[in-house]
């Protein structure tokens, strides 16, 4: 049994673009709620209607989404959230000229659309430790930033560095009333794209980083959980991890 707290939370409101540090999240069966639940989609004809992606174009990390602030402090999103472009200007999601805006950006004809759940391995959480993020910069002599690996949570415990990559079936993380657990398809330490190789805003390539985890560690970095006991999650919640 490992012990710690939630160092960081956060949430990406549009697949592949920038998102948002949060102070709270509900954590349920979407998985972290208003998480990747909009997307853009590729409208060549040869692309079949699929997302955009980073992958296609690293350009999007240029832009921002994030949810308008709730008078309340809700932890679930209130509506559509707002696209921040690489000049700042902000745009709503429901803007009817929003879609030919971003496709001018990246070259690219898309549509705009919305649905809960579609993070790449289903409505799942996406789980990273502060001491393995301290130990590949150690391994690699060069500074990691975390949103690289586009984490939900990001816990301080006193697991050693890389305890998540031995994660199997029935790992449990607890963070309050909220339940996390390596159950399911798709669920276990993350395998690991390309977008880690960008920095979080998409100016600079650093391909030898993904190198570094294929060679060092099976290209796996973070483990991905789903939500088994719902609720909210805060930043400096206790966490246990049992694995």
């Amino acid at each position: 049994m490992y012990k710690g707290e939630v160092r960081d939370m956060y949430r990406w409101p549009v697949k592949s673009l920038r998102g948002e540090k949060v102070s709270a999240a509900l954590l349920d069966h979407r998985g972290m709620a208003g998480d990747r639940a909009y997307a853009l989609i590729d409208e060549r004809p040869e692309r079949g209607r699929k997302r955009l992606t980073v992958r296609q174009r690293p350009e999007m990390l240029a832009w921002e989404a994030a949810y308008p602030a709730t008078c309340d402090g809700s932890p679930e999103p209130s509506g559509p959230p707002v696209l921040y472009s690489a000049s700042g200007a902000a745009w709503a999601w429901e803007d009817p000229e929003l879609p030919a805006a971003l496709a001018e950006e990246y070259g690219v004809p898309l549509s705009l659309r919305a649905a809960d759940g579609q993070q790449d391995r289903g409505p799942t959480v996406l789980v990273t430790f502060e001491a393995s993020r301290r130990g590949l910069e150690e391994e690699t002599g060069q500074e990691v930033d975390i949103r690289r690996f586009r984490p939900n949570l990001h816990l301080d415990t006193d697991a050693p560095a890389f305890a998540e990559e031995s994660f199997g079936e029935g790992a449990t993380i607890t963070v309050g009333e909220v339940t996390l657990a390596v159950v399911g398809d798709n669920a276990g330490p993350c395998i690991r794209c390309t977008v880690p190789s960008w920095d979080p805003y998409g100016r600079e390539r650093r391909p030898e980083l993904q190198k570094h985890l294929i060679a060092e560690h099976e290209n796996k970095f973070g483990v991905i959980m789903r939500v088994t006991a719902p609720g909210t999650v805060r930043a400096g919640d206790v966490a246990s991890v049992s694995a």
